[in-house]
């Protein structure tokens, strides 16, 4: 298969991407601003509500030359942790229906990294949600979701509720809002177990020589069992946290980490993350396993942990696996913005863990 190979000019900036990108942060600070001010506890801006963290082990077997590149190079095992969240930036009860999110924390990974401030550490951040595509695919889309955003975010829970259900038909929505060609079929998804999805990067990264889009899918039984499955989220405002605590005090799970590389810019675009890349034209491919055992996944001091000191971000990243496109070029300006008053409001270090032993059992 002709993949095509990564060079600097595939990106192509956005007009007016500066200003756009700068009214965005704007808009998330006023949002994180506006949490503190409920909490009195600075939360993150996107994926506030954490459902569990584990630690677990990525395992990379041999692969051939076209997978073998940046982490995945040669084979290998690393200590991972992984936050598991729900997507907003926000505490919503478990009964809204959103996507949810899974971070990983690659640990013991050699070589310097892409921000300035993290070149010497030995992490690696890949960051996934369970949607294929992210409906508002450029900078100039995401800024006008960010209006429906911060609409849904000051009506009630049960109107969120409301504004789920009818997103699930929903793409007039957007259409009134003036939003092009995207889906909300994924932001108001049902209900489902968070442990039984798939997890994608949705926009592009480079792969070594290559560029791709990364995704995590169900391998062992355990979790396969759970694809699909509704939970009933009306009994408690955590279900998805209390089904996957539960999960983990009896089983381990294991996901296939995979590769979909690029093989035509038209049909698979870097600048349009709103565009799912057929798998007709390049199809998954495994590039690893992570292997999660059994364990106490929300303790007191793991949550803390996870919360406050721990943080995750895209460009945190070997050159080899930099983000791509301008919806992760929004994200270096809007990453570094909340972390920054998360950590300040709540007086806590920003750790990048050197040894899977720093993580709290």
């Amino acid at each position: 298969m002709n993949y095509v190979k990564y060079t600097p000019n595939i990106e192509v900036k956005q007009p007016n991407e500066d200003e756009q990108i700068d009214k965005i942060v704007e808009m998330m600070h006023a949002a994180n601003v506006k949490a503190f001010d409920k909490h009195r506890h600075g939360i993150r801006d996107a994926h506030a509500k954490q459902h569990g963290t584990v630690v677990g082990t990525l395992e990379i077997p041999e692969l051939p030359e076209h997978l073998a590149q940046g982490l995945f190079a040669k084979p290998g095992s690393y200590p991972v942790v992984i936050r598991f969240s729900s997507a907003p930036g926000e505490l919503k009860d478990d009964s809204v229906p959103v996507p949810h999110g899974m971070a990983v924390k690659v640990i013991g990974v050699p070589g310097k990294k892409i921000l300035p401030d993290k070149q010497d550490e030995v992490t690696q951040d890949f960051l996934m949600v369970t949607m294929p595509v992210i409906p508002f695919g450029d900078v100039e889309q995401y800024l006008k979701m960010q209006n429906v955003v911060a609409l849904q975010d000051s009506t009630s829970e049960e109107g969120q509720r409301a504004f789920a259900a009818l997103a699930r038909g929903g793409q007039k929505v957007l259409g009134l809002l003036g939003i092009s060609d995207p889906t909300l079929d994924g932001i108001a998804a049902e209900n489902e177990h968070l442990l039984g999805q798939t997890y994608h990067t949705m926009a592009a990264i480079r792969y070594g020589d290559y560029i791709a889009k990364i995704s995590a899918a169900p391998l062992s039984p355990e979790v396969k069992a759970l694809e699909g499955q509704i939970l009933d989220t009306k009994k408690s405002p955590s279900a998805q946290r209390d089904a996957l605590v539960d999960f983990f005090h009896k089983h381990g799970a294991e996901y296939q980490l995979r590769a979909q590389l690029c093989t035509d810019l038209e049909k698979m675009p870097i600048e349009d993350a709103s565009v799912e890349w057929d798998e007709k034209l390049s199809p998954q491919q495994p590039i690893g396993r992570l292997i999660i055992p059994q364990q106490e996944a929300y303790s007191p001091a793991r949550r803390v942990f996870s919360d406050d000191k721990l943080e995750f971000n895209p460009w945190h990243a070997l050159p080899e696996h930099q983000p791509l496109g301008s919806i992760m070029r929004v994200r270096i300006k809007a990453y570094e913005s909340s972390t920054a008053f998360r950590h300040a409001m709540n007086v806590q270090p920003r750790v990048e863990p050197r040894d899977i032993s720093e993580i709290p059992q």
